[in-house]
């Protein structure tokens, strides 16, 4: 082959998002049984961490841009489905190999960009990859907004994929994860559920159309969608308890909590959890203990659900936006920010490990603990 004919090849790679040989550092392949963690960070990395001991197990490097590093690990633990490249694409990366196995660049209709607000999940069965896009046309002398959709991709559709099915859906849906059943359920204004191959949709769990008594609407800031040990699909609300009808913010107790829905049976839960007294970013209950809530930003703070009370509370070395616990429940892990992962003994609240990542910060990457 030809000097012209190797650039050439390389230049049509780049421009696929297909990594070169150089960049797929497959390193070991993952081990039957083991549990890991995976980790995203600039400038566009996957971290695998061996949650047996702590210690990072491999690398790969990932095609394109980062951003937001959003991860949802397949059913067969196999596959990583990464949103990226500034939210304009998802990635599917073999850990055994490093390999990209998966492209779908969200915009591709003429003129168009796309982009998912945090949007990525996979069915049960690993066969599809389902994502909302919300589209804008770029024109001459404006740009015109367009409706959003939900694509659905076939994972076998390999580095050029394009959706087999779109369906118009509400503004505002940022995280989503699957039921058991198929059912996708997306978090925009509410909590919605979708039947993934008629498009219809219908409110699974009222958030800002809750009609609580004494309640005012909630406030919810929540971009990570954890593959929980507990098979949850949850997110942290603030909202006013007002005392009577007046609605009076000046008497109102202002408290925490979190709404949820069970992926095995679609049954939803709203629980007050605790006194509003510091943001935080994330929080997940014990995959031991369910009465236990953990969450953390500024600092790491469990708490027991049923009696609104905090247990502990941990000094953090730096802000932590995303928390993680493995199966057990014996480990819980601190990432977001920058580049280390803070490993928490659940118990007694203390500091027992710090990963440190090569790259930069992991910002608003979505970490995930699996077992292979």
């Amino acid at each position: 082959m030809g000097l012209f004919a190797v650039c050439t090849a390389a230049t049509v790679g780049l421009a696929m998002g297909v990594p070169s040989a150089s960049a797929a550092n497959s390193g070991p392949a993952l081990k039957s049984g083991q549990e890991y963690l995976l980790a995203t960070n600039y400038p566009n990395n996957l971290h695998l961490i061996d949650v047996a001991t702590d210690k990072l197990y491999k690398t790969c490097e990932m095609p394109d841009a980062f951003g937001p590093g959003a991860a949802q690990v397949a059913p067969d633990k196999k596959t990583a489905y990464v949103l990226n490249n500034h939210y304009g694409d998802i990635y599917g990366i073999d850990m055994d190999t490093c390999k990209t196995v998966f492209h779908a660049r969200l915009a591709y209709k003429p003129g168009e960009q796309a982009r998912a607000m945090l949007s990525l999940a996979v069915s049960p069965d690993g066969k599809e990859v389902y994502t909302v896009a919300n589209p804008t046309l770029i024109l001459n002398d404006h740009y015109a907004v367009q409706e959003p959709r939900l694509q659905v991709y076939s994972t076998d559709a390999g580095l050029d994929a394009k959706p087999v099915r779109t369906f118009p859906v509400p503004r505002q849906v940022s995280i989503m994860q699957v039921g058991d059943d198929g059912t996708l359920y997306m978090a925009g204004r509410d909590i919605y559920k979708l039947d993934v191959n008629t498009g219809k949709y219908s409110v699974a769990l009222p958030t800002g159309s809750w009609t609580r008594p004494h309640y005012s609407p909630p406030d919810l800031l929540y971009i990570w969608s954890h593959q929980s040990p507990r098979r949850d699909f949850s997110l942290l609300y603030t909202a006013a308890k007002f005392k009577d009808d007046t609605q009076d913010p000046a008497t109102a107790d202002y408290v925490y909590g979190y709404v949820s829905v069970d992926l095995a049976t679609g049954k939803t839960e709203t629980t007050d959890f605790a006194p509003l007294t510091e943001v935080y970013f994330t929080g997940m209950r014990s995959p031991k203990d369910p009465n236990q809530m953990f969450s953390v930003l500024n600092r790491l703070a469990k708490y027991d659900i049923k009696e609104q009370k905090l247990i502990k509370a941990a000094k953090l070395a730096h802000s932590y936006y995303c928390i993680s616990f493995n199966k057990a429940g014996s480990k819980l892990y601190l990432t977001g920010t920058f580049s280390d992962i803070a490993v928490y003994d659940p118990d007694k609240l203390e500091l027992t490990n710090n990963i440190k990542l090569p790259g930069g910060d992991m910002v608003t990457g979505t970490a995930q603990v699996f077992t292979r």
